[in-house]
């Protein structure tokens, strides 16, 4: 990769690799987000913190030796590693946001995802033209074994896109830029209560967007996300599922003022009854008609609602509980 010239006014930016136990997948990544690096006129930092108690990342991050699965390169991007001991991606989270507070924009990816080959100049490019809040890029998923058809049917790995410059109003940090300045102004941070449950990115941003920010769409500058066998289950699938409703009360009543709970809860229990029901009645109808798309769309429909309905009572399903 040929050096670029830098100017004064190009942003610094940092590059943040939340991870935890996958040293294999963090090997594969880091080469690539130093290709990255080198593609742009910004001078870029990669930051990667480690959620695990016992380090176990620090030395294959620290000893280089990764580097040379990566193109060689006569200007090295800084890599950092960072411990964070304190359990859950949301303490990871904002663990990113302080070791980044001195750059310009701070960009989350996971460490099982990959990006496409212009990834990092795409996200820049959009958050040049519109100077948002946050630039969000889509993720799409790429299997490590063939599924069966009831995934397939389901859809379970399948994300919404949108055409890039449109406003959105929730994202995930799976691949996510943020202009820190504007973070800071807004007083956002990650809620650590989310932090073995999940969720604690779309609380974040929506926050975000009530507040004022604005996030703006970035199509060209995709992830991939390496989906495991072991996630390729249906018990997988219906446990996501159910948490995602789960998070998504917990969200609404905690965004939620006191004098307004009682209505939000009776709410998001009629919403979630109804897809429970809803869910049920087209996985019947599937069954009933030898059809597996409906049969998978609508026991993910009944699960989702099933966490619904726990979440507005006060129960939280932790999916990321650790022994």
């Amino acid at each position: 990769m040929s050096p670029v010239n830098r100017t004064t006014t190009d942003p610094h930016v940092v590059i943040a690799v939340l991870t935890f136990q996958r040293p294999a997948d963090l090997e594969e990544l880091l080469p690539e987000l130093l290709d990255q690096a080198g593609m742009v006129f910004a001078p870029v930092e990669i930051i990667v913190v480690d959620n695990d108690p016992d380090a176990g990342a620090r030395t294959l991050v620290t000893d280089t030796s990764w580097l040379e699965a990566g193109e060689p390169s006569t200007r090295p991007t800084p890599v950092r590693y960072v411990h964070e001991p304190t359990p859950g991606i949301a303490s990871a989270r904002n663990r990113a946001l302080l070791e980044g507070q001195g750059a310009d924009l701070l960009i989350f990816i996971d460490d099982d995802e990959r990006p496409s080959s212009h990834w990092l100049v795409q996200l820049l490019d959009t958050y040049s033209t519109y100077r948002p809040a946050a630039v969000v890029g889509p993720v799409l998923s790429q299997y490590d074994i063939e599924p069966d058809q009831w995934i397939r049917a389901g859809g379970f790995f399948e994300r919404r896109r949108f055409t890039t410059g449109t406003p959105v109003s929730l994202a995930a940090t799976n691949n996510l830029l943020l202009d820190l300045a504007q973070v800071r102004r807004l007083e956002l941070r990650f809620d650590e209560r989310f932090g073995l449950s999940g969720g604690s990115d779309s609380l974040f941003t929506r926050q975000l967007h009530q507040r004022g920010g604005q996030m703006i769409w970035c199509d060209e500058a995709i992830v991939i996300d390496i989906v495991p066998a072991d996630r390729l289950t249906r018990e997988w699938v219906l446990q996501r599922a159910f948490r995602m409703g789960n998070t998504w009360s917990r969200i609404n009543l905690d965004d939620t003022e006191n004098g307004k709970r009682v209505l939000v809860r009776m709410t998001l229990q009629a919403r979630g009854a109804a897809r429970v029901c809803g869910g049920i009645v087209r996985y019947l109808a599937g069954s009933l008609v030898g059809q597996v798309p409906l049969r998978a769309r609508g026991l993910r429909t009944a699960a989702r609602g099933a966490g619904m309905l726990a979440g507005s009572v006060g129960l939280v399903y932790h999916e990321y509980k650790r022994g």
